[in-house]
């Protein structure tokens, strides 16, 4: 015979992962420091103002 489980417990255990690995990625995303947030923007900022100047016009 098998092992009984029950299904009620697996759902919620199952769910209960899910939301622990969504909560993980938002501290990912989420967690940084303000001057690293800034530091990113200011690095994007840079990196499209260098592509824009590099830019060729075709007239």
């Amino acid at each position: 015979m098998g092992e009984i489980v029950n299904l009620n417990k697996v759902r919620k255990a199952r769910t209960k992962a899910e939301t622990q690995a969504q909560a993980k990625a938002n501290r990912v995303s989420h967690g940084r420091a303000k001057a690293q947030t800034l530091a990113e923007q200011l690095e994007a900022e840079r990196q499209r103002s260098k592509l824009d100047q590099a830019r060729r016009d075709d007239d």
